[in-house]
């Protein structure tokens, strides 16, 4: 279980919301007036006033796909001291998981928040387990005093983005044009 919390975003890792494939987030069990994009989207994750809440129970199931493969360093969730998260489990590359089989797989990591680290203050994860994450599923299982919603103001995603290389074999084509260019 992840339990170090950071004080600061260690060097050297970004901000992950330009790298999220907006028309791909989904959030089950949103309420219809509070959805995910307040608590994802620049812009509303800064106004305390917007937030996302839970809808029939106290669970969120977030999947967040990225337009390119991430690796995930840590997560910074906001939420207020009585009804903000408290056990979130990660998965990496898990997609399409609903309530009835999230139980069904291990989590790459499970944090359980503090009112300290509710405060938006970002938890380091377990880094080897988000090395090539093309998505991430947030499975908010439990809220800080058992109440029927919870309530996220913000959600920030931090890690740093890999760099494909692709090497070709060049060797058929050289030989092809050396061929072609003989007089």
């Amino acid at each position: 279980m992840a339990a170090e919390s950071a004080t600061a975003i260690p060097r050297g890792q970004v901000d992950l919301l330009d790298f999220i494939d907006f028309s791909g987030v989904e959030c089950l069990n949103q309420s219809p007036s509070h959805s995910l994009s307040n608590a994802i989207k620049q812009g509303y994750r800064e106004d305390d006033g917007l937030n996302l809440e839970s809808d029939a129970d106290e669970q969120l199931l977030i999947n967040v796909p990225f337009n390119q493969v991430v690796k995930l360093h840590s997560i910074a969730i906001k939420g207020l001291e009585e009804e903000g998260p408290k056990t979130v489990k990660l998965f990496s590359n898990k997609e399409h998981m609903g309530f009835s089989n999230v139980n069904d797989y291990p989590p790459s990591d499970t944090i359980v928040l503090s009112p300290d680290t509710l405060k938006g203050k970002p938890v380091i994860l377990k880094y080897v387990k988000f090395q090539n994450v093309r998505s991430l599923t947030i499975f908010i299982e439990d809220n800080q005093s058992d109440s029927e919603i919870t309530k996220v103001q913000k959600i920030a995603l931090f890690g740093t983005t890999t760099t494909i290389v692709l090497i070709v074999d060049c060797t058929a084509y050289t030989s092809s044009i050396l061929h072609f260019v003989k007089p």
